[in-house]
């Protein structure tokens, strides 16, 4: 497998770059990419070494230079993982643990020096699926609006998210996937500017397990410098769970490969460390997640936001309308849940006895993993910095009916403006408008800080620490107006203050 690997990367690095493409000189080497139109796109550049052999469960190492000019007209590979059919973004790409590359999108015509904004996307998956390759995530919307797009792949599952007792005592463990997202930063810093980005306006931007990295970038003196502004797509805010400390995740680790040294663990085939595990089967022994490890992450987001951690950056936080997953969706179930709230849960989700279980299970667990999280981060950033808090609530009819609003990861091609690329459901002409206000949204934020400054779009006031109006996202437009939720939103609210 090492040798193939190997190979591959030669290959890359020997191939014939197509022709009319442009080079760049990056630090380590140049760059062929390839121009369609007036965007030109370089794929797997490599912003680190490979996380292979004894790189395995380190911190991301520099890169080897190159002087032959490197092809960079297809996708690296994304990172190991276990398949996940369900995935509405589905990757394009063979997975491997050889994977730490990032794309760059350049609008046509850009020269060095340019100082355009930067936008860097972080991909989601729960930490065990996805990559930068969906179609979905292309990022030639966002050039064509001049924007240089980045997106960026990192390490996944155990080998992403991994302690052990082996690795402690030679000072590694814990969020790998993490330091190569602040490695990959690191690297639009020193290259972005050959690119014509402006490394002073790049803006981090994830969704799902990307935007729970988004809360760690903003928490993590590590990040510091690296970035001037963040959006926060459906990235949670409480701790459902509490994070595993170092210690707790390494007691996981040493379940999944008990008594083995750290030269043991790195000669593991990739196929064991991989496994089975994927969004549908993450919750299984042997596997922490993410853990706190005081370097990434120091706490939950509205905790270290309360305690003042967060970078002072302009943000956009908010979630969509049906955030939830429905693994529950026996009505029963779900309010049995709730204990001795119940009954205001009924009252309060149900009220007439006629919602489906599948929309019950997610709007109940919507409102506690995603929406009141991402209320409760941005009243409690309000005072400090700009932000401005959204909900994305607009879905094609039938999904609407079935899920009761706009599911987890659907605005993500309104904002990329690629619903034409999205795999199911096919696009319809009303998604257009919506997909040409979201995405123009996106584009003013990452240009200036403010979603509003440009285009002529609906006003979006800063939010205000304690207040109950949002800008909602949908069919009709966008409007900031009082909060649909707020009932369920307080009574979300207050069941989690009290379990801490």
């Amino acid at each position: 497998m090492r040798k193939l690997i190997a190979l591959a990367g030669l290959a890359a690095l020997t191939g014939v770059a197509p022709a009319g493409a442009q080079t760049v000189q990056t630090l380590s080497g140049p760059v062929k990419g390839t121009t369609s139109g007036d965007i030109t796109v370089f794929k797997g550049i490599p912003y680190a070494a490979p996380p292979v052999g004894a790189n395995r469960w380190r911190a991301p190492q520099p890169v080897a230079a190159w002087k032959a000019v490197r092809d960079a007209s297809a996708f690296a590979p994304d990172c190991a993982q276990a398949p996940f059919p369900p995935d509405a973004a589905p990757i394009a790409t063979q997975p491997s643990e050889n994977c730490l590359y990032l794309n760059v999108w350049q609008p046509g015509g850009t020269k060095a020096g340019a100082k355009l904004p930067v936008m860097v996307w972080v991909h989601g998956g729960g930490f065990v699926n996805g990559g930068s390759s969906p179609a979905v995530y292309a990022g030639d919307a966002f050039a064509r609006d001049g924007i240089v797009f980045v997106s960026l792949n990192y390490r996944l599952g155990r080998f992403g998210f991994f302690a052990h007792p082996a690795l402690e005592k030679e000072g590694y463990g814990g969020n790998f996937g993490f330091l190569d997202q602040i490695a990959a930063l690191k690297w639009v810093q020193a290259n972005i500017a050959k690119f014509g980005g402006d490394p002073a306006q790049v803006t981090v931007v994830g969704e799902s397990a990307g935007g729970m990295s988004m809360h760690m970038l903003l928490q993590s003196s590590l990040a510091r410098g690296l970035f001037a502004r963040a959006i926060v797509e459906s990235g949670g805010g409480r701790d459902a769970l509490p994070q595993p400390t170092l210690a707790e995740a390494a007691k996981a680790g040493e379940a999944f490969a008990p008594n083995l040294t750290a030269d043991q663990l790195r000669a593991l085939p990739a196929e064991k460390v991989t496994g089975d595990l994927s969004m549908m089967t993450m919750r299984q022994p042997g596997y922490s997640g993410p853990m706190i490890d005081g370097g990434t992450i120091t706490g939950s987001p509205v905790a270290a936001a309360t305690a003042g951690r967060y970078a002072q950056v302009p943000v956009m936080i908010g979630a969509n309308s049906a955030d939830g997953f429905p693994f529950v969706t026996d009505k029963d179930k779900i309010f049995a849940a709730f204990g001795a709230d119940a009954d205001e849960a009924r009252r309060l989700y149900d009220p007439e006895g006629k919602a489906t279980g599948l929309a019950l299970g997610t709007a109940t667990s919507a409102d506690a993993m995603m929406i009141e999280p991402a209320r409760a981060v941005a009243r409690t950033l309000a005072a400090r910095q700009p932000v401005y808090l959204y909900r994305f609530a607009y879905a094609v009819p039938p999904v609407a009916a079935a899920m009761g609003g706009a599911p987890h990861a659907s605005e993500i091609p309104y904002a990329f403006d690629t619903v034409a690329a999205r795999r199911d459901p096919k696009m319809i002409p009303a998604e257009a408008p919506v997909a040409a206000l979201t995405h123009r949204y996106w584009v003013n934020f990452v240009k200036t800080g403010r979603p509003d400054s440009a285009g002529g779009v609906p006003l979006w006031p800063k939010a205000v620490a304690g207040d109950d109006t949002v800008q909602i996202i949908d069919g009709a437009g966008a409007r900031r107006g009082d909060d649909p939720y707020k009932a369920r939103l307080d009574f979300a609210e207050r069941r989690a203050t009290a379990r801490h």
